[in-house]
């Protein structure tokens, strides 16, 4: 029965694509996945639940003789759209334990073309809930003569793939855009200043799509949420408000946007 398994496994995990991937969203642990594909064990009860559930196959259907699974398989209709989405969806259940150092709160910092020849700095917060991490995002900023005032707030979800924290988000009002932002730690072990790349729509009237550089800054447990918001908005790019390292590290080219006008 271990060895019939185990074909199985491996031919689920042929048919679903890198293993790494697979034991990210089973929530198993590489090694400890190996030993079930390599026939040198069986799952307990609570991972054999977790493999039928991501594999959305039963667990007389996970110990059947391998030639009789490859026939039920085989004889399966072809998936639907949504079907085939699941390994998606997939990608945002069960982070909280690869993503638990990355917890917290943070200012990031990025350049938009709402607000040319300067620093935009928001708040983001990333938590646990029920094994997601989701993320809440503020945003407020006023022009000097208060012609302008930016107000946003974002929520998402966030994983972890490929040693790179992938978070999506979309405003809390119906109907917005949806942004990507995907960071990366300077060191495999340092959450303090994390770098990467956001792509999301201007707060500007004609909406341009924007990619920028950004970079966050984990904020100290003694600063209260209230300290925290206050210190958003937006700078000169040579303001001594900003920190030295997070003008060196978002340098000085500029967000790529495209024009909605241009023809």
């Amino acid at each position: 029965m271990p060895s019939s398994f185990s074909q199985n496994l491996r031919w689920l995990c042929a048919e679903a694509g890198p293993i790494a991937q697979t034991c990210r969203g089973i929530g198993i642990n590489r090694q400890q996945f190996n030993r079930y594909l390599n026939g040198g064990g069986i799952p307990s009860a609570h991972n054999l639940r977790r493999i039928e559930k991501y594999f959305a196959l039963s667990e007389n259907a996970l110990f059947a003789p391998h030639t009789d699974f490859c026939s039920a398989q085989a004889a399966q209709p072809p998936q639907s759209a949504a079907a085939q989405l699941q390994p998606f969806n997939q990608l945002f259940q069960n982070q909280a334990r690869p993503l638990r150092r990355f917890l917290g709160v943070y200012h990031a910092y990025y350049c938009t073309p709402t607000w040319p020849g300067q620093v935009l700095r928001s708040l983001i917060q990333l938590r646990a809930e029920e094994g997601l991490v989701v993320t809440h995002t503020y945003e407020r900023a006023s022009s000097l003569d208060g012609s302008i005032h930016q107000r946003g707030r974002y929520h998402g979800l966030a994983s972890f793939q490929g040693n790179r924290l992938c978070m999506y988000e979309t405003p809390r009002r119906i109907g917005g855009f949806l942004s990507e932002t995907v960071l990366m730690p300077e060191h495999p072990q340092q959450t303090s200043y994390l770098q990467g790349l956001t792509l999301g729509v201007a707060a500007r009237p004609d909406q341009q799509p924007f990619s920028t550089r950004t970079i966050w800054v984990r904020i100290a447990d003694r600063m209260t949420a209230r300290e925290a918001l206050e210190l958003t908005g937006a700078y000169p790019k040579d303001s001594p408000r900003l920190d030295p390292k997070v003008r060196r590290l978002l340098g000085d080219q500029l967000p790529i946007s495209i024009n909605s006008q241009t023809r």
